[in-house]
């Protein structure tokens, strides 16, 4: 194999990957979420409803929020003044994390926690599957994990916004 034949091999993974960064890029409103259990059951984690945002910028960030579509307002319109149950049934209903991004393969992308409101995914790493349907952003989680009761594998689908 010459030079030009194993460089241009090497490139080859590289470009894909940039391929998949370009289109990452920007922000993207969920449209689904839900979770299969290894025996087939479909739960929809956040409820039928749930609404969130996904951002990827330039400079190799994300942040992600995701939140039930029926959690109810606080009695107190200021959050330091609710109460502590309130805030704990808020916070069950809602996922945020954010930090550098990288896509390390044509469809694998690692999410790299420096701030959650989950602690304990800070500093370390959420890997998700990398799929586009048509104009549709769908992220996975690649193997069953142990989620809601059960080794689940979730999906996220994701319409990029304007």
């Amino acid at each position: 194999m010459s030079l030009t034949d194993r460089t241009e091999t090497e490139n080859r993974p590289r470009a894909a990957r940039d391929r998949v960064r370009e289109r990452l890029l920007g922000a993207w409103r969920l449209v689904s979420y839900t979770a299969t259990s290894t025996d087939g059951e479909v739960i929809s984690p956040l409820g039928p409803t749930p609404y969130g945002l996904i951002v990827y910028t330039p400079e190799g960030y994300m942040s992600a929020q995701l939140g039930r579509g029926d959690r109810p307002p606080l009695r107190s319109a200021r959050l330091e003044d609710a109460a502590d149950d309130e805030l704990a049934r808020a916070a069950a209903g809602y996922l945020a994390y954010g930090g550098p991004f990288e896509v390390v393969g044509p469809a694998t992308v690692e999410h790299h926690v420096t701030t959650s409101l989950f602690p304990n995914w800070i500093g370390r790493s959420q890997v998700r599957q990398v799929s586009f349907d048509g104009p549709l952003l769908v992220l996975r989680v690649a193997t069953p994990t142990r989620l809601w009761g059960a080794d689940r594998t979730a999906e996220l689908t994701w319409s990029r916004l304007p």
